[in-house]
């Protein structure tokens, strides 16, 4: 297991004193699942934002009536009168 110190400031170090006493847990230990819990998210954002390239690379792209329907259910018509 690799150590390193990291600086913050002083209201994010006494609300994680506050998260770790709660959960009875050490600040080492949630720092160390936060930077993990990071890790991971930006590693599975990147990998789908490498695949979206990938797919519009190869020409892969919704049609013009495919995307009219996606909104069309999230956008309301108004008639007009």
């Amino acid at each position: 297991m690799t150590a390193f110190t990291i600086r913050v400031p002083d209201e994010v170090a006494d609300r994680l004193n506050q998260i770790a006493q709660t959960l009875d847990r050490s600040r080492s230990y949630m720092a160390a699942q936060a930077i993990e819990d990071f890790v991971s998210r930006e590693e599975w954002q990147l990998a789908e934002i490498e695949a979206g390239i990938a797919e519009a690379d190869r020409g892969e792209f919704a049609s013009d009536d495919e995307v009219a329907r996606v909104v069309g259910k999230y956008v309301k018509t108004t008639s007009r009168s």
